[in-house]
């Protein structure tokens, strides 16, 4: 009705081609094309005959219905994106992902993303892998009945994850955990960047400035490795691996349920074996720069445990024991000292358990986690000097 409108006009006002397109907002090109069709077929050669039709290339219906009875038996609660990486990865689909997510909209199975907020610059990636790495823990039932803390660290050039696994409870052992895997694979690093833990490091209050003249256990070992110890000051700071669990918990729990597992020790294998490395094979992008800033652990004079421990001052009574939780730890004789009486020491404490007296660098025995001496693990030079 608007064309045969602008039509009139042209043949009784004169308008030009130009400005009858412009009254239509079409190319003079379109114009043309639609007065040749209504003056040889009248209004009805006006309609499109794709109307009503199927596009040649459109899936066939038998198509539709499958990728749709996929995602309602096997991968219902399953976001858009991760179901699109089971149908492609495991079943050998060949659509994309804008159809996967039409197809979805449209049988109403998933609700369309809402309309993202303002936006705000991330802060830049480090340029070189090993320059800075981020460390955090999330509680979440990742299987069912079952809180659990996944801790996770990871790199902050390429998101690439380089020690996932699930404990108890998140604390100062499973941060050395994860840092001792890091550095036992690769090598030590610049920075590390973490929220506030209590663990990490010491606030007097509560959402308070950080205490830099009291670490703790982890930011003395830190101190000890020359790793810079970052803390943040919200979890907007932490963007990056707060993005990241995020993911994790939409994904996670439904690759454990899949895979049938309930129970700690076999989730970790499932983290470590399969899924960790298929999830960075998915998500970890190309860094900046191709040379990473690690460097080799190569210091044979110092043990990793005895700097990823928990380390106390003790003073040797005058019968050569020391006091450490509730245990008499009895220091045996060796060739370098008659007597320890008055001496301070070190006791470290390992993750098993066990523990360790050192006066300076050298270590005078080692004991199990019940306090007996240890003694086949004590240098064959001291043991020679015991009598």
């Amino acid at each position: 009705m608007r064309f045969a409108e602008v039509y009139k006009l042209r043949t009784e006002k004169g308008l030009t081609v130009e400005e009858a397109a412009l009254m239509l907002g079409v190319h003079e090109r379109t114009l043309r094309r639609w007065t040749r069709r209504y003056e040889e077929e009248g209004a009805e050669g006006l309609a499109d005959l794709r109307f009503g039709k199927a596009a040649h290339n459109s899936a066939p219906v038998d198509e539709v219905i499958e990728v749709l009875t996929l995602f309602e038996t096997h991968y219902k609660n399953f976001s858009i994106s991760h179901f699109y990486d089971k149908y492609r990865d495991v079943h050998g689909g060949e659509r994309s992902y804008t159809w996967i997510k039409n197809r979805l909209h449209e049988a109403e199975y998933v609700k369309p993303a809402k309309k993202r907020g303002v936006h705000r610059r991330k802060r830049p990636r480090s340029p070189m892998k090993g320059m800075m790495l981020h460390q955090d823990g999330s509680t979440h039932e990742w299987v069912e009945g079952f809180m659990w803390d996944l801790i996770v660290t990871l790199d902050d050039a390429d998101s690439e994850i380089y020690s996932a696994f699930f404990v108890e409870e998140e604390g100062t052992w499973s941060s050395f955990a994860g840092i001792k895997e890091v550095i036992q694979r690769y090598g030590l690093f610049c920075s590390l960047y973490t929220d506030r833990g209590s663990h990490y490091f010491y606030t007097p209050e509560a959402g308070g400035k950080i205490d830099r003249d009291r670490p703790t256990q982890f930011g003395r070992a830190m101190n000890q490795l020359g790793i810079d110890l970052i803390g943040a000051y919200s979890p907007e700071a932490r963007g990056r691996s707060e993005r990241m669990f995020g993911t994790l918990q939409n994904r996670l729990p439904k690759e454990l349920k899949l895979a049938g597992i309930c129970d700690m020790e076999s989730a970790n294998k499932f983290l470590k074996e399969i899924f960790i490395p298929s999830f960075n094979k998915r998500f970890q992008i190309k860094a900046q720069e191709e040379v990473g800033a690690f460097v080799p652990w190569l210091n044979a004079n110092m043990n990793l445990d005895d700097i990823l421990c928990i380390q106390d001052e003790r003073t040797v009574n005058k019968d050569n024991t020391i006091r450490y939780d509730n245990k008499l730890l009895q220091i045996p004789k060796n060739k370098y000292r008659w007597s320890y009486q008055k001496v301070k020491v070190r006791v470290n404490e390992y993750m098993d358990g066990s523990l360790g007296i050192f006066h300076g660098p050298r270590c005078l025995a080692r004991y199990y986690a019940d306090g007996n001496l240890l003694e086949n693990e004590m240098p064959a030079k001291q043991q020679q000097g015991i009598k």
